[in-house]
């Protein structure tokens, strides 16, 4: 029997990781964290990694909260749910704190104690601004690492990952929609808010995952097609799977919560023109949104 699939999910932020990571946790031949992002590979700054740490602390602390008032609500099944994540937490804690040396701990946190599994996962789409060092380490760690790269319509993607910010930085005092609006502009006019556009650098980040990962252990694959049948079989075939029928049918927070000003949208798309060139070339052919946004700059 083949060694299971040990899967990074490296992005692209906000192009579908969310829905991707219920899939396989729900999968029968996967095993999944109750953490859907692990930080480890892009944590060993020690600067980073304490703030990360103290980000997993905080959520430690919540959820050993949660735990106590579902057991005086004598909610036994939440009891037990909330144990497990509190269990796959302290244990991550302790992996990106401990000896980064052979990167053992980090494995086994991943796949100790989850029972026999074809896929083993960690889906932090931080790790695609990676460097090729750090991937090449990635690879190595198991004879059957895999890699996949989720890329979604390039202008979808910019303008979710937009709102996401909003909702992150926006004060009290700020309206939200123009919070979102004002971030765009700074991207277009300003150059501000750089990491946006890099988390979603498709030509640079598929060049590079390229040029570390061995061709058979690298899938690029579009976001809208990944939804379908066809694109599902296609990614349960590379991780050596069965395709079944996903619980969740819709993208994970999609939705038309902000419009984009029409003045802007000209601008975003144009900025992004790249994109969508470089992956017809060297991807494949675009999805039916992709063509109909990049029509839209020529209307």
């Amino acid at each position: 029997m083949p060694d299971p699939a040990l899967l990074f999910c490296v992005g692209a932020t906000k192009a579908g990781t969310t829905w991707l990571y219920r899939y396989l946790h729900d999968h029968p031949d996967c095993a999944l964290p109750a953490v859907k992002e692990a930080h480890y590979w892009d944590t060993f700054d020690a600067d980073v990694r304490g703030r990360q740490v103290d980000a997993f602390a905080l959520r430690l602390e919540e959820l050993r909260a949660l735990r106590a008032e579902a057991d005086a609500a004598g909610r036994g099944w939440q009891v037990e749910n909330v144990d497990r994540r509190i269990a796959d937490m302290t244990g991550l804690i302790a992996a990106v704190e401990g000896d980064r040396a052979g990167d053992r701990p980090y494995l086994e946190w991943l796949t100790e104690n989850r029972g026999a599994a074809q896929v083993y996962a960690d889906m932090t789409p931080n790790y695609a601004t990676l460097p090729d060092e750090t991937l090449a380490r990635m690879v190595a760690l198991s004879p059957a690492t895999k890699f996949v790269f989720l890329i979604r319509d390039p202008l979808d993607r910019l303008w979710s990952h937009i709102r996401m910010q909003a909702r992150r930085q926006r004060q009290s005092h700020e309206v939200y929609e123009k919070k979102a609006n004002n971030i765009l502009y700074r991207i277009l006019n300003r150059g501000q808010e750089t990491h946006i556009l890099e988390r979603g650098d498709y030509p640079g980040i598929i060049r590079k995952l390229r040029r570390v990962v061995p061709e058979d252990r690298l899938l690029v694959l579009f976001t809208e097609n990944m939804m379908r049948q066809e694109g599902l079989s296609q990614l349960c075939s590379f991780l050596g799977i069965e395709a079944v029928t996903p619980a969740i049918t819709q993208p994970v927070h999609q939705g038309p919560e902000v419009v984009m000003l029409d003045k802007l949208r000209p601008r975003a798309l144009k900025l992004l023109n790249e994109h969508y060139d470089w992956v017809a070339r060297n991807v494949g052919p675009l999805p039916q949104n992709w063509q109909d946004n990049r029509a839209r700059m020529t209307a």
